[in-house]
């Protein structure tokens, strides 16, 4: 009953677009207000079909409806609740349906937010997404149906998911924060994809544009972060970032959706970078499939990636469509992409961001090569090749150096041109504060060029963020602010410019976490008998017992350690390894303790038949800090839309 009525939801919202996108294409060529109106009933048909089938199929994982055929193949009675319902997006076909459902959401919430003007661009755009849900539509209703029927005899009972997203919270969060990142992307290329129908890329149609291209960037940002955080909980390892093919894949069209956004800013106040604005928001989209292609297909072997699969050929050949689509749109309407004439300079802003669009389009080409070339060649040559993060390092770091720098070079000089006196001056006013950062890193114990270069331009930067978001309130108060909580006030009223600041000093906070933990990380190992001790850093290691801990999904064996910091005691930590029964080899989960400073991190390597236990210890400072800094950028990106100002106005 359940496969019957979950395939026939699909079937509706496959029908659903299929009706949609020559209906909206048809109602944005004629001008057609009542064939938009129809397109819009379908964007929310389209979002129940989608959303009712995900529910359904939660339900058949809640009762254990083994009939089901992904039920069968990811549910299990012993599974908790909690896990049970995370496992739709915990395999293939389920997380296909779940992408489905968000794509129905993302489009339904566009209909019913630009109800109200730019009613030729939106018919377009809901065309476009209806053609996107055709794809994906006749995905899960096809080869990768999860409402099938299971062959008989039907099992009593599965093996539950993959004990690697059991292992812990994250997941439940991780995954949906990337869908949402992922699948959102869909909006802005649509509402590109009817700018270049339209002829027209304005700046009416530009401020949402820029509006629904920041929310799914911000989910991606909070995904990968959520993504670094469940490695570095889960695997044992003692690091965040491993530049794995599918974290690249997720990190590339972060890495264009951000030169996107800094375009649309120059667009906006300088009428310039039109077409930087209208090729990366596409080029992002195509990354998202790209990312979708190597994370389903098989071709990359990954912790995070799912098993060989039919659908591989077909992501590829959606993303050649798309593509294909991409360039012909692009060569039609290409005199629509030329910028209004303006006095720009590389000495001004609109420069500076010119050079930061530069430099991550540079950054995008060259995890993009890391990633695919490997593929490309056991394709062509049959012949394996490993490309790892010595290549990635040694290319990226100098492009996140000169990222950084221009983090404070850019807010520094002012909109178009200027002469050369007003130019150096704001440039080198904040060379003091480099300075003061370069001799913090030297006092806090830095030695390595990229930690002190990493100190000294973290400083330059964060000394103009605070200064120009402290000049401009300043402006705002001079423009008539009453003396009283100026400052404020003018928070208040525009969100964002406080959100462009605060998205800077995030990305400030996460660049000197990220060289600090990665510079002066220390681990130790050692072999242990119940008594025995180890040291690291200032900490004192002693090793218990092993307790054994049974539970309805796994068996848990966990070394307690006695923790003591300077000769004082801070309490125990219990690494573990965690037995599943569809794993012949345990999971490691290792015990963190953190603080503002370090984390403490141990992790169990074996457990001897004689009670001795392996235990890895790893101090490694800062890395809360690389959380926060993004949590702060996110906040920022939140910030930035809440505001009702122009988009010109934004950070000053």
């Amino acid at each position: 009953m359940i496969s019957t009525l979950g395939l026939g939801l699909v079937l509706l919202a496959l029908l659903v677009c299929a009706i949609g996108v020559p209906l909206a294409y048809g109602a944005g060529a004629r001008r057609s207000v009542r064939g938009l109106e129809l397109s819009r009933r379908l964007a929310y048909l389209f979002a129940l079909a989608m959303g009712l089938a995900n529910l359904l199929m939660v339900y058949a994982l809640l009762t254990h409806d083994f009939s089901v055929g992904y039920v069968a193949q990811v549910g299990s009675r012993a599974t908790p609740t909690v896990i049970s319902i995370v496992s739709l997006w915990s395999s293939l076909e389920g997380s296909i349906l779940f992408w489905g459902a968000v794509l129905g959401g993302f489009t339904a919430a566009f209909a019913y937010l630009q109800r109200k003007g730019h009613e030729h661009y939106l018919a377009y755009s809901l065309g476009t997404l209806f053609a996107i849900g055709l794809f994906f539509s006749y995905l899960i209703a096809g080869p990768a149906n999860p409402f099938a029927a299971t062959p008989a005899p039907i099992p009593s009972d599965g093996p539950g998911p993959n004990p690697l997203l059991q292992n812990h919270i994250l997941m439940i969060v991780h995954p949906p924060m990337l869908y949402l990142g992922y699948v959102g992307m869909s909006v802005p290329f649509a509402m590109a994809v009817a700018a270049l129908l339209r002829g027209q890329l304005g700046p009416t149609w530009l401020k949402p544009l820029r509006s629904w291209l920041l929310v799914p960037t911000a989910f991606l940002t909070l995904g990968i972060m959520l993504g670094g955080w469940w490695s570095y909980e889960v695997l044992g390892w003692g690091g965040y970032w491993a530049w794995d093919p599918v974290e690249n894949a997720s990190f590339l069209p972060w890495l264009t959706a951000i030169a996107a956004l800094h375009s649309a800013i120059v667009q906006q106040r300088r009428g310039s970078l039109k077409a930087w604005t209208t090729i990366l928001i596409l080029i992002t989209f195509l990354l998202t499939i790209l990312g979708t292609f190597l994370t389903r297909s098989g071709v990359v072997n990954s912790v995070h990636s799912f098993t060989q699969s039919p659908i591989g050929p077909l992501f590829l050949a959606f993303l050649g469509v798309c593509l294909g689509a991409v360039v012909i749109l692009l060569a039609m309407r290409v005199d629509t992409l030329v910028s209004d004439p303006t006095e720009d300079s590389l000495f001004a802003r609109e420069g500076a961001f010119l050079m930061n669009n530069l430099l991550l389009v540079a950054l995008t080409f060259t995890v993009l090569v890391g990633t695919l070339f490997p593929i490309v060649a056991e394709a062509v040559r049959d012949v394996k090749v490993s490309v790892g993060e010595p290549y990635f390092n040694r290319m990226s770091v100098p492009i996140s150096f000169g990222l950084l720098m221009l983090m404070g070079i850019g807010p520094a000089l002012p909109w178009g041109k200027a002469n050369g006196a007003k130019v150096r001056r704001a440039l080198l006013t904040p060379v003091p504060a480099a300075l003061v950062g370069l001799a913090l890193t030297v006092l806090l114990g830095g030695r390595d060029p990229n930690v002190l270069l990493t100190g000294a331009l973290a400083g330059y930067a964060l000394w103009v963020t605070g200064a120009r978001g402290t000049e401009a309130m300043r402006r705002r108060k001079a423009r008539g602010d009453s003396a009283s909580a100026a400052v404020s006030r003018s928070v208040l009223r525009s969100p964002r410019l406080l959100g462009a600041y605060t998205v800077h000093f995030g990305v400030i906070v996460t660049f000197v976490a990220i060289a600090i933990s990665s510079n002066f990380q220390t681990s130790e190992e050692a072999v242990l008998a119940p008594g025995q001790e180890m040291a690291i850093a200032d900490y004192q290691l002693r090793f218990e017992q092993v307790a054994l801990e049974r539970q309805p999904h796994r068996v848990a064996r966990m070394a307690t350690l006695a923790v003591s910091d300077g000769g004082r005691s801070v309490g125990t930590l219990q690494p573990a390894m965690h037995h599943y029964p569809t794993m012949q080899e345990p999971i490691g989960t290792p015990a963190v303790r953190t603080s503002a400073s370090h984390d403490l991190y141990l992790t169990v390597m074996e457990v001897l038949p004689d009670g001795r236990v392996g235990i890895r210890a790893i101090v490694t400072p800062a890395v809360v800090w690389i959380w926060i800094g993004v949590l702060i950028m996110t906040a920022g990106m939140g910030l930035c839309l809440l505001s009702p100002a122009p988009l010109g106005k934004m950070a000053g």
